[in-house]
């Protein structure tokens, strides 16, 4: 408190108020400035200018791991609430039914919102576009999801040339099964149609796997895959559960007798199964959609595996493309060529066809 004296009069100046204001804007400037620059709040963007043509990677690669996990924390909570309220959305071209659920909708409403308020020029798409989300989700960025040593760049790219993939809840029928095993979410960055940035989260066991071409990985994803493996091993197919009638014989004429044939579910858990070396190639016959496989392509790529389609075409999954890959696929870590040479073979010997 001190005086003034104006015309003669003492006037009573109180210094605390704006004492407390000055401290309080303080605390905020060093709470931004402690933040790498593209994982300070949202609000922060409101606050300087940035290039919205520009993408950073870095910071896309950590709005995708929040995206799966916060996704996954949906699909967990419905699972322990038992309220489904399953439905079905037709039957898949093998006549399986293709059921959808409350976990499916939450998840896509908080990983596709949450990921479209921090990128709003990337176009994103999501399994379960059609859904309305009655509720806005967000969420700042939190640079704590990669592990302390991942060597993670700042690398900007244009936004137009973006595109990512969201899948909320890969293997729902088996969901609804509570064979829980089997059950991800994962979202896919790619890059003038190249996978680069793949996220395959577990949510029942509360793992994540991901990974950035050419830069980083998590260390899950690292243990998962052996060091070493072994020499020209005998084929382990593994193809979905949906699939499994005539599946073996197609094995065993494509590979040979001494073939194995590993039946599971969903996209995103077969790739880590050939992460893994528990298969040595994923084979998948008929269509699929690009939301069920960019992020285990991106994956396999930053190992050193191979994705194509059957007729051994890489896969784009850039804006403009169908969603769906009509031409099947067969995902391998080694001896790509070497399998793909025996799928053209027994394709010549019967007529083109592989059924």
């Amino acid at each position: 408190m001190s005086e003034a004296k104006m015309n003669g009069r003492s006037i009573r100046i109180n210094r605390l108020p704006a004492t407390i204001v000055a401290i309080l804007l303080t605390i905020v400037l060093v709470y931004f400035l402690n933040f790498h620059q593209e994982e300070r709040p949202a609000i922060y963007g409101m606050l300087r200018s940035e290039n919205p043509s520009r993408v950073n990677l870095r910071k896309m690669l950590i709005a995708a791991i929040q995206a799966a996990q916060r996704g996954g924390l949906e699909v967990l909570d419905v699972a322990r609430s038992r309220q489904l309220k399953e439905r079905s959305k037709g039957k898949t071209d093998e006549g399986v039914n293709d059921p959808f659920t409350d976990a499916d909708g939450r998840s896509h409403c908080v990983m596709k919102q949450g990921l479209q308020r921090i990128f709003p020029r990337v176009q994103i798409f999501s399994e379960e576009d059609k859904e309305h989300c009655k509720q806005a989700h967000g969420y700042d960025l939190d640079p704590t999801v990669l592990h302390e040593t991942a060597q993670i760049p700042d690398v900007t790219v244009n936004a137009q040339d973006v595109t990512v993939w969201v899948d909320p809840l890969d293997a729902t029928k088996e969901f609804t099964e509570e064979l829980y095993e089997y059950v991800t979410t994962m979202v896919c960055v790619a890059v003038a149609g190249r996978p680069i940035i793949g996220v395959i989260h577990s949510p029942f066991n509360g793992q994540t796997a991901w990974a950035w071409v050419g830069n980083s990985m998590s260390e899950y994803l690292s243990n998962l895959h052996p060091q070493h493996s072994p020499n020209n091993p005998a084929p382990i197919i593994t193809v979905s559960r949906s699939h499994t009638a005539g599946a073996k014989d197609l094995a065993r004429g494509i590979f040979g007798d001494n073939v194995s044939l590993l039946t599971a579910a969903g996209a995103g858990y077969k790739v880590l199964q050939v992460v893994a070396n528990n298969a040595t190639a994923y084979l998948h016959t008929s269509k699929i959609k690009k939301w069920d496989i960019c992020a285990g392509d991106a994956i396999l790529h930053a190992l050193g595996g191979t994705m194509t389609t059957l007729n051994d075409q890489l896969i784009n999954y850039g804006p403009e493309e169908s969603p769906v890959n009509t031409e099947g696929l067969l995902a391998t870590l080694e001896q790509h060529d070497e399998y793909m040479d025996k799928l053209s073979k027994y394709r010549e010997a019967h007529n083109g066809k592989l059924a």
